[in-house]
């Protein structure tokens, strides 16, 4: 027996009594990067092999990263409305003003791959990378990125233009972005989120966007998805989402679901599965 998680809704979640009831259960494969919607203890402990699929939607969520990140800083969306309003007669000019990217700073939280391709995208817009890891980078894959250390994250802050979080979900990263960070930004500072909801306390964030300690924000992700209907952020018009589509391109769902499919096979006839989450690796 397989399991096919795809993630995203309450009914997906794959917890340990599911797993427990099937006895004939060999593989349970996940059709996003992340797992936390699967119990991997209970699946380790069992022998289950667990599968997910990194490295095929890197691409994709570093394009996101930046689309919310230039559509933030040139206030796309507010741009659009006054266009798109009948009552607009004549356009803003001189008081309808963003932030400039090129030559400016841009902070990654969490340099792994999806980091990594931000930062090669950074490169276009001539901006200084700056970032924040749990461990620095060897001196060769910083040079490819032009990228500097910055041990401290608050230190980062302080300096960078744009923030962009873009580190894995840990009990160690739940929360990190909250009211001492955002006071630590510029006043003129955006941030950006494509990692997930819950490593961003979302009342600090109404308190930055409403008091102006930052200027703007771009979330693909929150805690909860959707946000409740009367949420604050969703009546500012400083910052801007999209429904958690960092992968959502034809060509990269396409290769989530070859790689879903294959570790599907794989668990059932077992052969090693194409990605397998270290949990259930390391129990074999």
């Amino acid at each position: 027996v397989a399991i096919c998680a795809p993630g995203g809704s309450e009914s997906s979640y794959i917890d340990k009594e599911l797993i427990e009831s099937l006895p004939a259960l060999k593989v349970i494969s996940g059709y996003f990067v992340g797992y936390e919607h699967i119990d991997v203890q209970t699946a380790a402990r069992l022998g289950i092999r667990v599968g997910h699929t990194p490295f095929v939607l890197d691409n994709a969520t570093a394009d996101i990263a930046m689309t919310l990140l230039l559509g933030s800083a040139r206030r796309i969306v507010e741009g659009d409305k006054i266009a798109r309003d009948p009552l607009t007669l004549t356009y803003p000019g001189y008081t309808f003003l963003g932030e400039e990217v090129s030559e400016s700073t841009i902070g990654i939280i969490g340099m792994g791959r999806i980091g990594t391709k931000i930062a090669k995208r950074a490169l276009g817009f001539d901006m200084k990378v700056l970032y924040h890891n749990r461990k620095q980078k060897t001196a060769e894959e910083e040079r490819v990125v032009c990228a500097t250390y910055v041990p401290v994250l608050n230190e980062l802050l302080q300096q960078c233009d744009f923030v962009v979080l873009v580190a894995p979900s840990t009990k160690e990263t739940y929360r990190m972005i909250g009211r001492e960070q955002f006071k630590a930004m510029k006043k003129t500072g955006i941030f950006i989120n494509v990692s997930r909801g819950a490593l961003v306390d979302h009342d600090a964030l109404v308190d930055a966007l409403k008091n102006g300690e930052i200027a703007h924000a771009g979330l693909d992700v929150t805690d909860p998805e959707p946000l409740p209907r009367d949420h604050p952020l969703l009546a500012m018009a400083n910052i801007t989402f999209t429904p958690h589509i960092g992968s959502a391109t034809y060509a990269t769902r396409k290769k989530m679901l070859d790689v879903t499919t294959a570790n599907i096979i794989a668990g059932i006839k077992g052969t090693p599965l194409l990605y397998e989450v270290p949990e259930t690796v390391h129990a074999k």
